[in-house]
């Protein structure tokens, strides 16, 4: 019998693509998008205990959104390596403008048809001066299609948003909105991994794996 299975010749390129840690957004479950909101401790913790974990995964080079949740965490990990963190404002959570600040229990008051769509799975524009998740998709894919581009055969660590990681990985995979939903939200400091060999197109490795704490060491 002949394997199915296609072993990568040659350099290999991969992502590591890591969400930043908990905000107080987070918490209430309030729309953050692409307003500059820090993490809070717990936040600060996650990217402590998630760092080494993600540095075994050896990047050779970092990004990031420039939204401080975002940046804060890639440079807990690039202290670990002394590696600057370049910005990049495409790596930027969903746009959803006038939402900013709100729950999503006040939408679905203000807004019937928003609830209706997400119980639904269905794409929608997050305001009329903000994204649609397909959008999103397409910005976060072109972004690291390129980012991995200038690093061919290494290991490239972005650090964003849920929303835009979800979709990014499923759009580098070549999937639509509707297959990209179906992965699920991305944790907190949780971080997934493609790769792709010359010449082949994106493979998921990893998706959403989040730091684990070791057990405590028991007797002598």
């Amino acid at each position: 019998m002949t394997s199915s299975i296609v072993h990568d010749t040659g350099p290999v390129t991969r992502l590591v693509l890591l969400r930043h840690g908990q905000t107080d957004w987070n918490v209430e479950g309030r729309f953050q998008g692409q307003l500059d909101v820090g993490m809070n401790q717990t936040g600060r913790e996650q990217a402590a205990l998630a760092a080494p974990q993600v540095a075994q995964l050896a990047p050779e080079v970092i990004y990031s959104s420039d939204l401080q949740r975002a940046r804060e965490t890639a440079e807990t990990v690039g202290q670990l390596f002394g590696l600057p963190v370049g910005l990049d404002e495409r790596l930027r959570e969903i746009n959803v403008g006038s939402w900013g600040g709100l729950t999503g229990a006040e939408m679905a008051e203000r807004d019937p048809s928003f609830a209706e769509a997400l119980r639904e799975g269905r794409d929608f524009r997050r305001s009329s001066e903000g994204e649609t998740s397909h959008e999103v998709g397409l910005r976060m894919r072109a972004a690291l299609e390129e980012l991995a581009g200038r690093h061919e055969g290494s290991t490239v660590l972005v650090a964003s948003h849920g929303l835009a990681l979800r979709m990014a990985t499923g759009y580098l995979l070549g999937w639509d909105f509707a297959h990209s939903w179906q992965l699920g939200p991305v944790s907190n400091c949780g971080w997934s991994v493609l790769v792709r060999g010359a010449g082949r197109p994106w493979r998921l490795e990893a998706y959403n794996r989040v730091a684990q704490v070791a057990p405590p060491v028991v007797g002598v």
